[in-house]
């Protein structure tokens, strides 16, 4: 295995049959051969292989998941596509000045590229999930780029990215996957109202910047664990006590 091998394009909800062909065909076309798809509205190998033609083996290995958190469950990095932030906190790149750090990320499992449905793309829920985000810059006139051009154009800069990438912290055990950030994103929540620091209209923004922290932190699945014991403790206290 290489990091390129644990590059991993995920789509959240294609709509178009053809437009996963041309993901298909961009990712034969750029040296990648991991694809995942969330709920896809149409999916039909063999049509697929008609407009993509010689990619039965990267058909062959396509992963159908019903969410998008079982998607992303074994992921340690995950990136979103967006041509618009729409208030979340995550740090914002364009595709050519991450490559190099998303290729070094890779080295410790698998990184997903995340891409929305074609009419409009990533939800604030599906952006919280990712620990950066994309954007492919385009001239103002005509911002809208086809599902398949936006895969194609964040493959081609992993391609050519060849210099020696950033000094990443050295992790002392194996990264949290994004199914480990999740359980303490949600138990995380659920000790906060238990305590009542929430008011209801401000629960969204204030997890969303805890997300945030917690993904620039850059956890170990040890530490993502501790965590959340100790917030799955605070509730448990609160419980015992006739506090909650």
């Amino acid at each position: 295995m290489t990091p390129r091998d644990n590059l991993v394009v995920v789509l959240h909800r294609p709509q178009r049959l053809v437009n996963i062909a041309g993901v298909v065909r961009a990712m034969k076309n750029m040296g990648l051969h991991r694809l995942r798809l969330v709920a896809p509205v149409e999916y039909e190998p063999f049509d697929i292989a008609g407009i993509a033609h010689r990619s039965e083996d990267l058909l062959a290995a396509v992963q159908i998941s019903e969410t998008l958190d079982d998607a992303l469950a074994d992921c340690v990095y995950v990136v979103g596509t967006t041509a618009r932030p729409r208030g979340s906190a995550a740090q914002l790149f364009t595709p050519r000045s991450a490559a190099a750090e998303l290729l070094q990320r890779a080295s410790y499992g698998p990184v997903a590229l995340l891409f929305g449905p074609e009419d409009n793309g990533l939800t604030n829920a599906d952006l919280d999930r990712c620990h950066a985000l994309l954007h492919i810059p385009t001239t103002a006139e005509y911002a809208s780029l086809n599902l398949a051009q936006a895969v194609l154009i964040v493959c081609y800069e992993l391609l050519l990215a060849h210099d020696p990438p950033p000094t990443l912290p050295a992790y002392s055990a194996a990264p949290a996957t994004a199914a480990q950030l999740e359980r303490l994103f949600h138990a995380a929540e659920h000790a906060l109202w238990s305590v009542e620091f929430f008011k209801a209209h401000l629960a969204e923004g204030m997890m969303r910047s805890v997300r945030s922290l917690v993904h620039r932190a850059q956890p170990t699945a040890r530490e993502a664990a501790l965590l959340t014991a100790m917030c799955l403790e605070t509730i448990n206290y609160l419980r015992r006590s006739g506090r909650s």
